[in-house]
Parts: C-alpha cells; sequence; structure tokens
C-alpha cells in the first residue's frame, strides 16, 4: 500500500475528531427530550414586545437540546416564543445532526420555519444560528424564499465563508480520496471547507439578501471556524461584532459562545431587539 494511502482514513478521522471532541458530554442525552415549558411550545403567541418566534438552528454534531440548554431557557424568560430543530440527520447516527448536506438541511429548515410560523400565527421569524447553524439558513434565505420570512439572523461563530479548521483543511489536497471520504460519510464538513462548491454557490454575487437584518457574533479565540474573521458578512444590513470588543476579558471559543456565555446571550438579545438594545459589557453577566 502506498504510504499516502495508508493515512487517507486516519486523516479523516482526525478531521471528524477536531469538531466532535469538542462536543460536550451532554449530546448522549435524548435529543427528543421534552425541553422547559415554553421551549418548542407550540401553543406560544408572539407578544406585542416580542412579535416574531425565534427559531434556533444549532451546528455540526449538534442537536435541537443540547446545543440551547442555555440559549433558550435564556430568551424564553425574557418573552420570547422559542422553537429549536434538528437537521441534517444521516441513517443510523442518533443524536449526532447536522452531517447531511446543506443544501438538504435548508429544506429542512424551510419547512420548520413554515410550521412555526402556522403555529404561532407570525408572518415572519427570526433566526438565531450555532456554527453552520449560522451559515446553512442563509442558503434557506438565498434559494429557497425565506427572505420573505425571515426578519433577522443571528449568527454566532458562523462558517460563512468557510473553515481551514486551523489550517487542517489546507491538507486536503495532498491525500487524495480524503475530500470523497468526507462528502461520503460526513457532507455538512466538506460543504463547510473553505473554497466548497456550497459555498461559492452562497457568496457569489453578495452575503446578503436584501430586507434581511444580519448580525455576526465572533470570538476571536475560535479554533474551529478560522480565520476567525472569516465568519464576517459584508453587505447592507450587516453587523459584525467581536465578543472581546464587548468584553475584554472574555475567553470564550467556539463552543462556549454558543453554549454558555451569557455576554453573548445578551447581544443576541440586543440583536433581535435593536430598539430597546442596552450596551453588552462585561456584567451582561449578570444580565
Amino acid at each position: 500500500m502506498l504510504p499516502f494511502k495508508r493515512v487517507l482514513r486516519p486523516l479523516a478521522a482526525l478531521l471528524l475528531t477536531a469538531v466532535a471532541a469538542l462536543v460536550p458530554a451532554t449530546t448522549a442525552q435524548a435529543a427528543d427530550a421534552r425541553p422547559s415549558a415554553g421551549w418548542n411550545d407550540y401553543s406560544c403567541r408572539p407578544s406585542a414586545a416580542h412579535p416574531r418566534p425565534v427559531v434556533l438552528v444549532h451546528g455540526t454534531f449538534g442537536n435541537s437540546v443540547d446545543n440551547w440548554l442555555g440559549l433558550a431557557p435564556y430568551l424564553e424568560d425574557r418573552g420570547y416564543c422559542v422553537f429549536s430543530l434538528d437537521y441534517g440527520q444521516l441513517p443510523g447516527v442518533p443524536f449526532f445532526h447536522g452531517l447531511g448536506p446543506v443544501e438538504k438541511s435548508a429544506e429542512q429548515l424551510a419547512v420548520y420555519v413554515d410550521k412555526v410560523l402556522d403555529a404561532t400565527g407570525a408572518a415572519e421569524t427570526d433566526i438565531v444560528g450555532h456554527s453552520q447553524g449560522g451559515m446553512m439558513p442563509r442558503y434557506y434565505l438565498k434559494f429557497l424564499g425565506g427572505a420573505d420570512e425571515v426578519n433577522a439572523l443571528v449568527g454566532i461563530a458562523p462558517s460563512n465563508h468557510g473553515t481551514t479548521l486551523s489550517g487542517l483543511t489546507r491538507l486536503l489536497p495532498h491525500f487524495p480520496g480524503v475530500g470523497d471520504l468526507l462528502d461520503e460519510h460526513t457532507p455538512a464538513l466538506a460543504d463547510q471547507v473553505v473554497g466548497s462548491d456550497v459555498l461559492t454557490r452562497l457568496n457569489e454575487g453578495g452575503d446578503t439578501v436584501p430586507g434581511v437584518r444580519y448580525t455576526v457574533l465572533a470570538t476571536r479565540y475560535d479554533q474551529v471556524v478560522t480565520p476567525y474573521r472569516s465568519q464576517y458578512l459584508s453587505g447592507p444590513g450587516v453587523r459584525n461584532v467581536l465578543l472581546q470588543d464587548l468584553c475584554p476579558v472574555d475567553l470564550s471559543e467556539h463552543l462556549a459562545i454558543g453554549l454558555f456565555d451569557r455576554v453573548a446571550f445578551h447581544a443576541v438579545a440586543g440583536a433581535l431587539d435593536p430598539a430597546h438594545a442596552t450596551p453588552t459589557t462585561c456584567a451582561s453577566v449578570f444580565d
């Protein structure tokens, strides 16, 4: 066997492990567990103060419960109708979602948003997504008519322009076949590599679509979507925010910023309701 062939599967496994190892142990919980009252409660009716339901979109290897054990109750406590979906499931792979092709995941999101709007009676929704969940909705907005149903997209550490996984994916051209392995077994990872066909189509002609407000919340300590500035968007209605500009001592990395960082949560709430937003600072952890 040629030497490079001996490392095909180990390198693919390394790429997977680089992300999977970062997933918290709570992901082993049943993804269909019933969240607390008010979260995924289809009897919830948006208030005058918060007239749009919020749809939370998990990241790669995430699910609709574990990814949002922090942010969903945070928003619920502030009067929002909050919903979350599972997407990107692969056959025979429980709990770990967000692995299927981005285009198919965006179709699942489109169906779910319609379900939420029908249940709540709202005309539009706001979307908050972490990692792939901050990028994938842009496909829905751009190609599947989502711009007519979405007021704002808030991306937390989103993979908007792909990732090198700190340079690891730059090794792919030197190992023939590894890209095919990723395409076959975890299409979503392949779709998020810098320069992928999906990202090329998504970003061609501009990052945004008219009528939607975009917020990107990034951390300089992100070790998954790298470099972190690749998360930023350009275009009308865009606000790019670096977490450390809000709180210089915040050390949150890719997972922490989405899972339990209350400074980040405060910034998300401000992005959802900018007319009533208060400044986000280190003290926001106590809000």
